[in-house]
C-alpha cells in the first residue's frame, strides 16, 4: 500500500473531547486538514464557535457540540447524535482534561523549589481530588464506553486516550490527582484495548510532555516560561499542538492498524533526562 493510502483519513468521522483548544485542537486540526470529518466536543461554547469558524474557513469539514464529559448521560446523547448524523464513528479521541493545581513543591524559582503547604497531602481537599478524577479519568471512561457502543457493531474503530508523561514519572510540582488520573487512564487503556481487539477496534494512548495548552492556567503560553522549561527538555523546546498532527493521523488511519494497547510518549525527550 502506498504511503498516501496508509495515512488516508478522507471521509472518516472523528470526535475529539476537549477539542476546542490545546492538544485536542491539535488532534482535530491534523485530522480535518487531511479530509476527516471532525466534531469538536467541549465545554467552552465560545472557543468551539471560534475554532469551527476558523477551520471551516480553511475548507475543513468540522462541527462542534457543547458537552461536559462529567455529565455522562449528556455525553452519551451527544455522541449518539453525532454518529446518527454521519452514520458511523471511525475515531474517538478521549482528550478532555483539567489540571489539579500546584503540587506540593513549587516550580523552580532560581535554584530553589520551596514546599507548598496548601498542596501537602494532609491539606489536599476532597473537592479538588474528586473534580480532577471526575474529568480526567471518569470522563475518559464515559467517552470510551460511548465510542465502543458504536464501534463494536462496525467491527472497526480507533480510540485514542490522552494521558501524560506525568503518568510515567513523579513531578512534585504537579498536583497528585492529575498524575493519579493520567496513570489510571493509561492502565484503563490497556484493559479496554485487550477487550476490544477482537472486534477490530484499536485503543491507544498519547502521553504528551510539556506542551503549550491551557493546563496550568495557560502559563506555558508565556515565551519566558517556554524558554525556562525548554532547558529541561533534550530537544530544547516545548511542544506545540501542531506537533500532534502526525501521531493523531497515524493512530486514526490504516497506518496504525496493527497497533493497540500502547502509550506513545511525545515529549521531546523529556523522560530521557538531560545530557547538556
Amino acid at each position: 500500500m502506498k504511503i498516501e493510502q496508509l495515512f488516508d483519513v478522507r471521509g472518516r468521522t472523528a470526535i475529539v473531547t476537549g477539542g476546542a483548544s490545546g492538544i485536542g485542537l491539535g488532534y482535530a486540526e491534523g485530522l480535518a486538514a487531511n479530509g476527516a470529518r471532525v466534531t469538536l466536543l467541549d465545554v467552552d461554547a465560545r472557543r468551539i464557535d471560534e475554532e469551527v469558524a476558523r477551520l471551516r474557513g480553511a475548507g475543513m469539514d468540522v462541527a462542534g457540540r457543547v458537552v461536559d464529559v462529567t455529565d455522562h448521560a449528556a455525553l452519551d446523547r451527544t455522541i449518539d447524535e453525532v454518529v446518527a448524523g454521519y452514520g458511523r464513528l471511525d475515531a474517538a479521541f478521549a482528550n478532555a482534561g483539567i489540571d489539579s493545581g500546584q503540587g506540593y513543591v513549587a516550580s523552580w524559582v532560581g535554584d530553589e523549589r520551596p514546599r507548598v503547604a496548601e498542596a501537602a497531602l494532609e491539606n489536599y481537599g476532597d473537592a479538588r481530588w474528586n473534580r480532577v478524577i471526575d474529568v480526567n479519568l471518569n470522563g475518559i471512561f464515559a467517552t470510551v464506553r460511548a465510542a465502543a457502543r458504536h464501534m463494536r457493531p462496525q467491527r472497526k474503530g480507533r480510540i485514542v486516550i490522552t494521558t501524560s508523561a506525568a503518568s510515567q514519572r513523579i513531578e512534585p510540582a504537579i498536583g497528585a490527582a492529575y498524575m493519579a488520573a493520567k496513570a489510571g487512564a493509561a492502565h484503563f487503556m490497556r484493559c479496554v484495548a485487550l477487550e476490544l481487539a477482537g472486534f477490530g477496534i484499536s485503543v491507544n494512548a498519547i502521553a504528551p510532555g510539556m506542551f503549550v495548552t491551557n493546563i496550568g492556567g495557560g502559563h506555558v503560553k508565556d515565551p519566558a516560561v517556554q524558554k525556562a522549561l525548554a532547558k529541561g527538555i533534550p530537544m530544547h523546546r516545548v511542544g506545540m499542538p501542531a506537533d500532534m498532527h502526525g501521531l493523531a493521523l497515524f493512530l486514526a488511519s490504516d497506518a496504525g492498524d496493527y497497533v493497540t494497547g500502547q502509550e506513545i510518549v511525545i515529549d521531546g525527550g523529556l523522560l530521557l533526562g538531560q545530557v547538556d
